[in-house]
């Protein structure tokens, strides 16, 4: 056991990223039956939502899961009151001050994680008195840091700073991406890009293909001055770049985004007009897989990895 098994009573020190409008029960049970950590997405989802979803999963594992909260949400206090009243014991936050819930949380017994993409942030979080730290890098998908610090470099930064357990997250997919962020200091990894393209993913059938179908250099991260987001450029992210040319103000981007623009993208399938949020590492994914077969994938590759790192010798 390691540190952030040992810390989330599971086998494996996998997280599953939980992301809106792909983390639903379904994916998170999967998860967590295969010995990683499931999360429920919460930012995509409305209160008496989370709630059914939070109850499905409890009936459909028996392993620990969590539920990753965006504290950017207006009916933030409601979506903590539901984990704490439903039994939730591992939350996820981010997009917001640890300091906000993080004491709240562990009050109710649960144990917290915030995601970082700065070693600033770590600290800061480690101060909140979270149990662990998701730095994540700016390769991820979805929102992401504005500093574009890359998960090579963040890890040993942050790792050099913090004290408590430390997951790798971006630009992480594979078994040889494990054991390259355990190496840096990293405790376990949280994934995100390779578990939408799951079975169990709750994203629109032709959003799984347009992530296996993705190459290198297909994804871009943008509206920086709203909440940084990296996205597949299709019609929606030409649009942005327009604006953009035109020194758009903040406002402008607002209305572009509009509402509901990554639903419409990852969840309805709307490839043109829709928010593809995606990993680069999207380039190095081939397939849509069950769960279980990823996390045997990815164990496997992990142990061959420590194998042949063991023949280096110079």
């Amino acid at each position: 056991m390691n540190k952030i098994t040992s810390l989330f009573e599971i086998k494996y020190p996998i997280i599953q990223g939980g992301m809106i409008w792909n983390s639903g029960y379904k994916l998170a049970s999967a998860v967590s039956n295969a010995g990683g950590l499931g999360l429920i997405g919460a930012g995509s989802m409305y209160p008496d939502v989370l709630r059914e979803h939070i109850q499905k999963c409890k009936k459909a594992t028996d392993k620990p899961f969590g539920v990753n909260v965006p504290m950017l949400y207006p009916n933030i206090e409601e979506i903590i009151q539901i984990i704490i009243e439903e039994g939730v014991k591992i939350v996820f936050t981010s997009a917001g001050n640890p300091k906000t819930w993080t004491q709240h949380l562990k009050d109710n017994g649960i144990k917290v994680v915030h995601v970082v993409s700065s070693a600033k942030f770590a600290m800061k979080a480690q101060d909140a008195g979270v149990d662990a730290i998701v730095a994540e890098g700016f390769e991820a998908g979805g929102h992401n840091g504005r500093d574009e610090t890359t998960t090579l470099t963040l890890i040993p930064i942050v790792r050099e700073k913090i004290d408590i357990p430390l997951i790798a997250a971006g630009g992480i997919a594979t078994g040889r991406g494990m054991m390259a962020a355990m190496i840096l200091g990293a405790d376990g990894v949280q994934m995100g890009t390779r578990f939408v393209a799951s079975i169990e993913s709750s994203a629109h059938a032709d959003f799984k293909t347009t992530v296996v179908n993705a190459n290198e250099g297909d994804t871009q991260l943008t509206l920086k001055e709203l909440a940084p987001v990296r996205l597949v450029k299709n019609k929606f992210y030409n649009d942005v770049q327009e604006l953009y040319a035109k020194g758009p103000s903040k406002e402008e981007l607002e209305a572009l985004l509009g509402k509901r623009r990554a639903k419409r993208g990852m969840f309805e399938g709307d490839l043109i007009e829709g928010e593809l949020e995606i990993g680069q590492i999207s380039g190095l994914i081939h397939d849509i897989l069950p769960v279980q077969t990823i996390i045997n994938n990815v164990m496997n590759e992990f142990q061959q990895a420590q194998k042949e790192t063991q023949q280096f010798q110079f």
